[in-house]
């Protein structure tokens, strides 16, 4: 195949996220500490993920804390030795680790002091609330939560994204989060363009499973309300390694990671990764480098 054949591919963005909130109690083969997160995130570089993903743990509790300090560190020794979008998360509010309310400068005060130190390019700006269980908890009577983003959050992430120039990534957990994201970015002239992430899941009991159907249907409702726009699927409790082919085939990306697998799930993220890109290659189409990636989100 000549070169130009291979440039002519679609270069397909691939994103690991390392852990998640999940602690090891539930879900037992995260990377926590910093050398872990750190070996696994260069080797899922080399593996070809250009967009690494990851959440802060206190080494003493083990729990996770959203601290610039925890963050800093990581973040420039991964980027010392390879390539790649790295970003972390915001405080997940209604859970164990964040079961007080914040403001919105709160749940932000790390993306803040990172984007200062010009450590980020992309932030998470979740576009929507929604209420966060699963199947197995309902049978259980087990309540669930409400993982609440107000609106006034969404507009204060936003704007630092315009500060500072850096890439909103959205979780799309309903369609409504697309369409409120899409329109908050229309009204804040010189924010850069969203990447919509679309979350499926199997175990939660928000949005779509993991179906080509429900990929069809938010890409439809994305043609609507932010057309051209980069998206990627991706979910919690979930498995998308059967949307690959039929995401990539419409020109979309892919988030893997032990954060939104199942819990308990056993395949490390270095294998998710190697899997995921395999999938790609035999669809047609390439990994993108991280340089491609920032010079696609400026075209």
């Amino acid at each position: 195949m000549s070169i130009i054949d291979s440039q002519q591919k679609h270069a397909v963005w691939l994103e690991v996220a390392l852990n998640g909130p999940w602690s090891r109690e539930r879900q037992p083969s995260i990377p926590i500490h910093a050398d872990e997160i750190v070996e696994q995130a260069i080797a899922c570089a080399h593996e070809g993920a250009a967009i690494i993903h990851f959440h802060p743990y206190d080494p003493l509790t083990q729990r996770q804390r959203d601290d610039a300090e925890i963050y800093a560190p990581i973040i420039e020794r991964i980027r010392s030795q390879v390539d790649v979008i790295c970003y972390g998360t915001l405080p997940f509010a209604g859970d164990v680790d964040a079961k007080h309310s914040l403001n919105a400068e709160q749940r932000y005060s790390a993306v803040a002091a990172l984007a200062r130190d010009g450590l980020l390019e992309w932030t998470v700006v979740d576009p929507g609330s929604t209420h966060i269980t699963t199947q197995e908890d309902i049978q259980r009577g087990k309540q669930g939560f409400i993982y609440a983003n107000p609106e006034d959050h969404v507009r204060y992430g936003l704007a630092l994204c315009k500060q500072y120039q850096l890439t909103p990534s959205y979780a799309i957990y309903e369609p409504g989060f697309m369409r409120l994201g899409a329109g908050l970015q229309k009204s804040l002239p010189g924010v850069p363009a969203p990447v919509y992430r679309l979350m499926f899941s199997d175990d939660f009991t928000f949005g779509f499973p993991p179906e080509a159907w429900a990929v069809d249907a938010y890409t439809q409702l994305l043609a609507i309300e932010a057309p051209d726009s980069p998206w990627m699927v991706a979910g919690l409790g979930v498995k998308i390694d059967a949307l690959i082919e039929h995401t990539v085939a419409q020109g979309g990306h892919v988030r893997v990671g032990l954060e939104d697998a199942p819990l308990g799930h056993t395949v490390s993220n270095i294998d998710q990764v190697r899997a995921a890109r395999q999938r790609i290659e035999r669809a047609g189409c390439r990994l993108a480098s991280a340089s491609e990636i920032r010079q696609q989100q400026k075209s």
